[in-house]
């Protein structure tokens, strides 16, 4: 899965402020133990983008809930690697 959340920047300034932006981060990636954990900017926002593994869809409000909860506006979607997309391509047809 791919996790992006973008973040209002009056709301995270004030959170990497208080420092509930860096524990929200850490406390983030020790519970999805992503793949990849990329951070950008996106349209002037402060974005994150993580790939992980989701094995039920009821992880979903426990794993962007703290997203949310500093003001991210926060999308999720599957999405595969190489070899993912190659099987998937072999068994097209079957």
């Amino acid at each position: 899965m791919l996790l992006t959340a973008r973040f209002d920047n009056a709301t995270a300034t004030k959170a990497i402020e208080d420092g509930s932006l860096p524990k929200t981060f850490q406390a983030a990636i020790e519970s999805m133990n992503p793949e990849a954990a990329y951070f950008t900017s996106t349209n002037g926002q402060r974005t994150a983008f993580i790939v992980f593994d989701m094995q039920e869809s009821s992880q979903l409000p426990v794993l962007a809930e703290p997203f949310f909860a500093s003001g991210a506006s926060v999308a999720v979607r599957p999405v595969m690697n190489l070899e993912d997309l190659q099987t998937g391509l072999a068994n097209l047809g079957r």
